[in-house]
């Protein structure tokens, strides 16, 4: 046998290079509009139309139906649409890998693809030392796009050459003769393949290299490319392990999707391949199955023709270089025909599974959900809601679950300032109070492990492929997680200055109550809306801000003028000077909060301000 190890090494890396092409120029592209792409996409996302033509679009721009559906995975993961809404999308994702097909049938035979790639790359390489970092990006998209067809071209190169291995061949001809049966053997191996690679854009360029050169009918490279479809649903899978409960659902949505696709259509293989076959003829494509029995006949009636046909050994003064030449000259034809009837093939099979899924969307969702149950936690359980600390898939679009885990992670310690003043009037030494005391200090010890989980993601995520306008939204959000830890670490402070209370037995009477019940008014006023802006911290109020900083103000003319008060409340022993002490300690614990609450808010305007800069 003539196909070597290293030829298989060769193939793997051929594979190797589409992949990576594809990854490098997806996120160029991400990079290049990765905030406008995130806001697209939550914005065009109200109804399954919207949904269908935004995951068609954004699929056919980064070339890969499995970079997309990660993506809303993400998205799903994050919070930034619902489970309903995800679906529309995947089902247009999945019409939009189409686009990759036709692209990869239209250009993968007719151009020679180094005469454009190389090219392309002493074109975008300069732009990598551009300092505009969109630029940059623009460069390394067009290197992406290089680095495709390269791949795709040596795949061309590498696949093994059946007509020079008849071990081989015999193989496969064992196996292509069984009727339906070979039809369900090479749609597995169209699922095994794309799972093994994670592209089901590569699998059909070597399906098509396999179809194009006659090794197999047009009947079983359509089931390889069916196959491939459930097969790619493996990359949003593994993408979701690391995910939250809906990340998953979304997932499983996808393989459903392309499940059912496949049955149905393997419940009418051969009549549907009858359809394709009808409709390539009257477009006027031919007969797509001409090819293989072009190729067949010839080795059958022409061997000498046929050995030559695919290397083109024969010099030009050899007596038969004209025939030859004629026969090479019809198989090109038949090639480009034949690739297109493969594509047509692809693309009215997945808009008939779409004509048909999209209605049952709601169905959908609810055998997700029965599938995936929702896992009920507690709120004094830790864990992270929308980042696991599993695979990253998009770093610049991993940004918005980091926001929105951060959002969570300020209204959980939020709640610590009401279990703060709850402590302050519950009996000290009594049941409650101990209770209430070790639920505090464990929804601290709950914010410094959230604080750790979300700065080492965003580390992860800052080590990616980032924007510098993504780099300065970690930084900020990394400061925002330390100031929260923060708040944490002053709430539980409450609980600390009331246990040493209770040692003393020092005792408030109800003025210092009232007083610190006002200054725990202000601050939960103060907390309410450093979690709008959190919540909203890509649209942050002008007005909202303003807010923050009256209330601010507030807290610390409040906190002058009971300190000013206290002294004169001791020398007039309204209240022992060890319980003056403690009431002072809770105040200015109360007025550190605030400054941390402050201090978020002031990041979160910076962060929005650089980001409305970056966009204008």
């Amino acid at each position: 046998m003539d196909y070597t190890i290293l030829d298989f090494l060769c193939l793997l890396g051929a594979v190797c290079l589409f992949l990576y092409g594809m990854k490098v120029m997806s996120e160029g592209l991400q990079k290049a509009a990765g905030d406008r792409m995130r806001n697209i996409l939550s914005a065009m996302t109200r109804n399954r139309l919207t949904g269908l033509m935004t995951g068609f679009f954004i699929t056919a721009l980064i070339q890969s139906s499995s970079a997309s559906i990660v993506l809303v995975v993400s998205f799903v993961n994050a919070g930034l649409m619902t489970l309903s809404q995800s679906m529309a999308v995947i089902f247009g994702a999945n019409l939009g890998t189409t686009f990759t097909t036709w692209v990869i049938s239209l250009l993968g035979f007719k151009v020679d693809i180094s005469a454009f790639a190389i090219p392309l790359l002493a074109v975008a390489v300069p732009l990598l030392f551009s300092k505009k970092g969109r630029t940059k990006s623009i460069g390394e998209f067009i290197i992406g796009f290089a680095l495709l067809f390269m791949g795709l071209a040596m795949i061309s190169q590498y696949v093994p050459d059946l007509q020079k291995n008849p071990d081989m061949f015999a193989f496969l001809q064992r196996y292509a003769s069984m009727g339906f049966t070979s039809v369900l053997i090479f749609w597995l191996v169209g699922v095994v393949v794309t799972m093994v690679i994670q592209s089901s854009a590569a699998t059909f360029a070597i399906c098509l290299v396999m179809f194009a050169k006659g090794w197999i009918g047009f009947d079983l490279a359509c089931a390889i490319v069916l196959g491939s479809a459930v097969g790619t649903t493996i990359t949003p899978l593994l993408a979701s392990l690391s995910g939250n409960v809906a990340a998953k659902r979304a997932a499983i949505g996808h393989l459903m999707f392309n499940v059912f696709g496949a049955i149905w259509c393997l419940a009418i293989f051969y009549p549907f391949i009858s359809m394709i076959e009808s409709l390539c003829g009257s477009i006027g494509l031919g007969d797509p199955n001409g090819l293989y029995k072009f190729v067949n006949h010839l080795q059958q009636t022409d061997p000498d023709i046929y050995n030559n046909l695919f290397n083109n050994t024969l010099p030009a003064e050899h007596p038969r270089a004209g025939d030859l030449s004629i026969a090479t000259q019809q198989l090109i034809a038949m090639q480009a025909s034949a690739s297109i009837c493969l594509s047509l093939f692809y693309t009215v099979y997945k808009f008939i599974n779409l004509s048909i899924m999209i209605w049952f969307t709601r169905l959908y969702v609810r055998i997700v959900e029965w599938i995936v149950p929702a896992r009920k936690k507690s709120d004094d359980e830790f864990g992270l809601k929308f980042i696991q600390g599993g695979l990253l898939t998009s770093s610049e679009l991993n940004i918005a679950q980091a926001e929105k885990e951060i959002a969570v992670y300020a209204e959980r310690v939020g709640r610590m300032i009401s279990m703060g003043q709850e402590l302050v009037h519950t009996k000290e030494s009594s049941e409650e109070f101990n209770k209430l005391l070790s639920r505090i200090e464990k929804y601290e010890d709950i914010s410094d492990r959230m604080e750790l989980e979300i700065a080492d993601y965003l580390n992860r995520v800052a080590e990616g492929r980032l924007s510098n306008e993504g780099k300065l939204r970690i930084a900020g959000m990394l400061n925002i997680i330390s100031e929260i830890e923060s708040i944490a670490d002053c709430c539980y402070g409450v609980g600390k200055i009331m246990l040493r209370k209770s040692q003393t037995k020092a005792e408030f009477n109800e003025q210092i109550y009232h007083d610190i019940d006002s200054m725990y008014k202000y601050l939960s006023e103060a907390m309410d809306m450093m979690l709008v802006l959190l919540n909203n911290i890509n649209n942050v109020d002008e007005h909202s801000l303003m807010r923050s900083y009256n209330k601010e103000r507030e807290i610390n003319n409040m906190r002058n003028q009971l300190r000013t008060a206290n002294i004169a409340n001791i020398n007039e022993r309204k209240y022992q000077y060890q319980a003056g002490i403690y009431y002072m300690d809770i105040i200015n614990d109360i007025e550190r909060t605030g400054d941390h609450i402050i201090n978020v808010a002031d990041t979160a305007k910076d962060i929005y301000r650089r980001r409305q800069k970056t966009l204008h």
